[in-house]
């Protein structure tokens, strides 16, 4: 029985007694407000972890945003030579990107070997660091060559719900997971691209919908699965000129200009909710139950990863790496088609972040760059607010909690920074190893999944 469980038939055991014994209207008032009372205080028992299902690798607020209940007591200050406010730490086998996803005191994530040979899930205690499942879910003979240094076979995130875990590899494989045994309930393998830089698109939930993207560079294409069974529901091809094509209909450029890692967002726009999905040379709208493309816009740029960010009736989109434009686009009924010239209501062409995603916090988005230029725009109209600088090289996303942005860079060092319209920072903390995968929070805890390691950082 779930803690959830247990309350409920609290209140129905308190209630029938009430109506037993309590004939007057008065007294039944009085055993309500005792019972509310008794049901306020077991819920603020229960751990955050205990409600949150986590539907996107940006968390259960979708954008970056550690929950309230999470937050309280998140630390800002913590080392490890000397070990000061980490609670555990944990060495994992293999390599990975994805993010440490949180519920019902587990945490998810994903790892394979540099070889990509093996692809397996981790099933961790949250309080203790104690692994439950370490589980072998795909093999793959001859995977093809990452191509870079940065990227890994294991860098999507999986996505959880109450009964779910769900798993994805890219073009390897996609699973859905009993989240009690880690056994597979259904799989596909036969959803594929050439993936070229090896894969990084994380999915999506929503409703009873799982969202895929594949932006490889034979192939560029989001999908959506029934998440109960795996069926395919749509797969809606990009429709981008990528012009490069010579005579023979043959590209004539490097594989990178139709690459993409992004990972959609939803939005609702006057009652449709639409997938906005951002890929190479171009992002795109589609209906989220048909796959319709609802419209696009053309930008010059590849390597998307970032995620959209929505304020009020705008999209706010960073295009790639090297150079990417940071823009923002009208939503409404009329945005339909190439919406290039007409919707765009401010472009921001350069000093934009990389692979880290920004972060849109009221109406101010902030960013780091791979070089540690940290950036606060704002978002209504595209200009600067202010910019500053830290030491490192950053990949990772950051989070938000508490009024204050964590950084973290590849050489284990995290700067907290306030978010506010003036840069300061509040502290600068250090790990033995650097990160990629971007941090997670739960219950007072931040989560940072460094390039060997699993750390758990807040007593």
């Amino acid at each position: 029985m779930t803690s959830t469980d247990l309350h409920f038939s609290t209140i129905v055991s308190v209630f029938n007694f009430c109506d037993q014994w309590s004939r007057s209207l008065s007294e039944r008032l009085t055993w309500c407000l005792a019972v509310l009372a008794i049901v306020a205080v077991t819920a603020s028992n229960c751990t955050a972890s205990d409600r949150l299902n986590w539907p996107m690798r940006t968390g259960p607020a979708l954008n970056g945003h550690v929950a309230d209940a999470d937050a309280e007591g998140l630390p800002t200050v913590w080392s490890e030579a000397p070990s000061s406010n980490i609670a555990w730490k944990l060495e994992l086998e293999g390599f990975g990107h994805s993010v440490p996803v949180i519920g019902h005191g587990r945490i998810w994530l994903t790892s394979a070997p540099k070889d990509g040979k093996q692809q397996f899930v981790y099933c961790i205690d949250q309080a203790t660091g104690k692994i439950l499942h370490h589980t072998l879910l795909f093999e793959n003979s001859e995977p093809e060559p990452l191509g870079n240094e940065v990227n890994t076979y294991a860098s999507p995130s999986c996505v959880l719900e109450d009964d779910a875990v769900y798993v994805h590899f890219g073009t390897y494989g996609t699973a859905r997971l009993n989240p009690e045994t880690t056994e597979i309930v259904w799989q596909r393998r036969d959803i594929n691209c050439r993936h070229f830089r090896g894969p990084g698109s994380s999915p999506i939930l929503w409703n009873d919908i799982l969202i895929l993207t594949f932006d490889g560079i034979d192939t560029q294409y989001v999908t959506a699965l029934n998440k109960h069974t795996g069926e395919t529901l749509w797969r809606t091809n990009r429709s981008t000129d990528y012009g490069d094509l010579d005579e023979n209909g043959k590209p004539t450029r490097d594989g990178d200009l139709r690459k993409g890692f992004s990972t959609p967002n939803v939005v609702e726009v006057n009652g449709r909710a639409q997938v906005v999905s951002v890929s190479s040379r171009a992002a795109f709208a589609y209906d989220v139950l048909t796959g319709e493309e609802l419209w696009t816009i053309r930008h010059d740029d590849f390597n998307a990863s970032s995620p959209p960010m929505f304020l009020e009736n705008h999209a706010i989109i960073n295009t790639g790496t090297r150079g990417a434009n940071l823009l923002s686009v009208r939503l409404d009924d009329s945005t339909r088609g190439d919406v290039t010239e007409s919707h765009v209501v401010w472009n921001r062409d350069k000093g934009n972040s990389d692979l880290s995603a920004p972060l849109l916090i009221g109406d101010r988005i902030f960013s780091i760059l791979n070089n540690g230029v940290i950036v606060c725009v704002d978002a209504r109209t595209g200009e600067e607010v202010w910019k500053d600088r830290v030491e490192g090289t950053f990949t990772a996303s950051p989070i938000t909690a508490n009024g204050l942005i964590y950084f973290c860079n590849e050489a284990g060092d995290c700067y907290v920074v306030k978010a506010t319209d003036k840069y300061e920072l509040v502290s600068k903390n250090h790990l033995a190893e650097g990160m990629r995968a971007s941090p997670s929070a739960a219950d007072g805890r931040l989560f940072c999944r460094t390039f060997s390691h699993l750390y758990a950082i807040g007593l």
